[in-house]
């Protein structure tokens, strides 16, 4: 299943992209798309329903995340071998985890607004787990069964909010509207292979990232199975799981978004971002 919400920033509706591409009006069959409700027993029961005969929408006006909010928003840092030699980084022998603020969440055609006294925004396309149900201890065997489904992500980030400015990474990762998820949260019944996906990142129609998961340092199954031993995983959680090499930081000399930029980004299924930078209102 393809999942949505649609509509107004704060009056978003849940949705279903059909097989035809057409777009439905899950209202009467999902109060929502968060926590609890994109379970793996919730989507299980919302796949049960008839969702062909929901009704189309023809003008959406606009798409927003397809998550009203997350209990938690991590993120795993380099995590793939080419982004962290681009960054003078030593490789991690072990998955790097830090968070975003919830409050980032965004939808795929919100603009990217530069924070006040942001001189290096930054774009990341990467993949994203939505986790389906209590994850504490997993194996990693058992890690993708307790996945939801997947969404594409722009993780932005400002380089020197998080590298010069002391303390931890999720100064430079939070601002509203860097954690720009969607178009569609797409179950794992439609993603067979979650390291087998393409990616890639333009800026004003220039191609600046463009890799496949499978050169991710650790998998999915790994991050997930990893990050149990550590903390306990909820339903509508999401996980950033790295981004491949050809940021803004890691160019000679280094580039970052500027007003009036236009940046589009995909991962293979999971549907594709169109975003316009903008100046912070002073």
């Amino acid at each position: 299943m393809k999942l949505l919400r649609f509509g107004a920033a704060g009056h978003e509706k849940p949705g279903y992209l059909d097989d035809q591409g057409r777009l439905r009006d899950l209202s009467a069959m999902a109060a929502d798309f968060a926590g609890e409700t994109v379970s793996c027993k919730a989507l299980e029961a919302l796949r049960a329903l008839a969702l062909d005969d929901a009704p189309v929408v023809e003008e959406p006006q606009r798409i927003g995340a397809p998550l009203a909010w997350v209990p938690d928003f991590y993120c795993i840092g380099l995590n793939y071998a080419l982004h962290a030699a681009e960054t003078g980084a030593t490789p991690p022998t072990e998955p790097l985890v830090f968070s975003k603020a919830t409050t980032s969440l965004a939808g795929p055609e919100d603009d990217i607004i530069i924070p006040r006294g942001s001189q290096k925004t930054d774009w990341e396309v990467e993949l994203g787990v939505v986790i389906g149900k209590r994850t504490l201890h997993v194996s990693e065997a058992e890690a993708l069964s307790h996945v939801a489904g997947y969404v594409a992500i722009n993780d932005l980030s400002e380089r020197d909010f998080q590298k010069e400015r002391g303390g931890q990474w999720i100064k430079g990762k939070s601002a509203p509207g860097f954690g720009k998820i969607g178009p569609w949260l797409v179950t794992t019944d439609d993603v067979p292979d979650p390291q087998a996906l393409q990616l890639s990142l333009r800026v004003n129609d220039v191609s600046r990232q463009a890799s496949t998961t499978g050169d991710m340092i650790f998998s999915v199954a790994q991050i997930i199975a990893y990050m149990s031993q550590f903390m306990e995983l909820r339903a509508g959680d999401v996980i950033a799981t790295g981004t491949p090499s050809g940021v803004g930081a890691g160019m000679t000399p280094p580039q970052f978004l500027q007003p009036g930029d236009r940046v589009a980004l995909a991962v293979e299924g999971l549907g594709q971002q169109f975003s316009i930078v903008r100046a912070a209102a002073s």
